[in-house]
């Protein structure tokens, strides 16, 4: 069984791997097939699937994680402006402060839980916002924004005579489809990294913990350093997107790390399916495609969409639809959203479970006999049947031949 279960893994790996190659043709047909934005749903991608990690596996929902992204952002500006501009060691140093602040931050938050941990990270990641433009001005630029220039120093490119004028990789540029196969690499590691996690006895404590963490408890667990270590990695992921993002624009600002960022890739997780592998990648191209595409429609494009029905039809239709396209995009994509959470509390991975008939880890007898393992991510171990005892035996009721008698 494990066997087969680490060769399910791999071939989720394989084709997640080779829908990231294909997606200039698989989004070509949507309008959303041009690198910038493919670009996007790679970063913010890696993103939702680190904060997946913490909400997903443990429960606890993080409305700070934008402080970790803008983190990983202002690092790695800086390593372009004082090191070099090769990518590595930028990822390196975003990925290490975002941990560093994730550590920090998670280990006065993990102190309490549910909406008490939510307000104490939203709190943090405001704190972060409010510094990055005025306390730490001289190393933010405050509201202007980090920016690469070229009087910069960079000396390490300066003592091995190296010279670019933009963010590479063993010198590739990181722009155009470049980038984007560069940033879909990352994106490929990252959920590999993801199916890992999810599969190690570390995923399965986590999992244990959301299940049921005050019964953990009580038999002495102690839970504080798996969420701890848990949050860590998740801030990591995201200071991971944080230096692809500043790869990809040098210019780091302070809106990286505002609330709203923090929202956002908690809708893309919810919506995608918490919990799951692919979900929030999903959810991450459901929401950038709106924001992105859906938003340039206007009236016009709707008149062409529809030039085939007649004046009278056609001219009350594009202005009903009009409220739900360009400015109303927000409106869109709310009303699916709450779709979604009415009809599909698991999100879109629910909606493909149910059409697919994909089933989650089948009836086991005992813990140690369950796989732990499905093809997409969450697993759920299906209560014992009741004529199970704990050696497998159905249960029988003992026959007597005694007739009880009355006292």
């Amino acid at each position: 069984m494990k066997h087969i279960s680490k060769t399910a893994d791999f071939i989720l790996l394989g084709c997640f791997a080779l829908a990231v190659a294909l997606g200039p043709f698989i989004f070509a047909p949507i309008g959303a097939g041009y690198p910038d934005l493919l670009q996007k749903f790679a970063i913010y991608g890696i993103f939702a699937i680190g904060f997946n990690i913490l909400f997903g596996l443990t429960g606890y929902l993080s409305f700070g994680h934008a402080a970790f992204l803008g983190v990983g952002s202002y690092a790695a500006v800086w390593s372009f402006k004082l090191v070099s501009m090769e990518l590595l060691p930028a990822i390196g140093l975003s990925v290490l402060l975002a941990g560093l602040l994730a550590l920090a931050i998670g280990f006065v938050s993990l102190r309490r839980s549910g909406i008490y941990f939510s307000i104490l990270t939203l709190a943090f990641a405001q704190m972060c916002y409010n510094m990055a433009y005025s306390v730490l001005t001289p190393i933010t630029n405050g509201e202007t924004g980090l920016r690469v220039l070229r009087t910069d120093p960079r000396y390490l490119d300066a003592a091995i005579g190296y010279s670019a004028k933009a963010p590479t990789l063993f010198g590739l540029e990181i722009t155009g489809w470049t980038g984007y196969y560069i940033c879909g690499v990352v994106l490929i590691a990252a959920f590999g990294l993801s199916i890992a996690i999810f599969r190690s006895p570390f995923g399965m404590t986590l999992r244990a913990i959301k299940s049921n963490q005050n019964r953990m408890g009580y038999t002495g667990f102690n839970s504080r350093p798996y969420l701890l270590s848990a949050f860590v990695m998740s801030g990591m992921f995201a200071g991971l997107a944080g230096a692809l993002l500043a790869a990809t624009d040098p210019l780091a600002g302070a809106e990286r790390m505002q609330w709203t960022a923090s929202g956002e890739v908690v809708l893309m997780t919810i919506l995608g399916g918490a919990g799951t592998l692919l979900g929030p990648v999903i959810g991450t191209g459901i929401i950038k495609y709106f924001e992105n595409i859906f938003s340039a429609y206007n009236e016009t494009m709707l008149s062409a969409m529809f030039s085939f029905l007649p004046d009278g039809v056609r001219e009350p239709l594009v202005k009903f639809m009009s409220l739900f396209v360009g400015d109303g995009w927000q409106l869109t994509l709310g009303l699916i959203f709450m779709a979604v959470v009415i009809f599909l509390p698991g999100g879109v991975m629910e909606g493909v479970m149910r059409l697919f008939r994909v089933k989650h880890t089948p009836r086991v007898r005992s813990l140690g006999d369950s796989p732990q393992r499905d093809m997409l991510g969450e697993s759920i171990i299906e209560d014992m049947p009741s004529d199970y005892d704990s050696s497998g035996a159905h249960k029988h009721p003992a026959k007597n031949n005694v007739t009880p008698v009355a006292p």
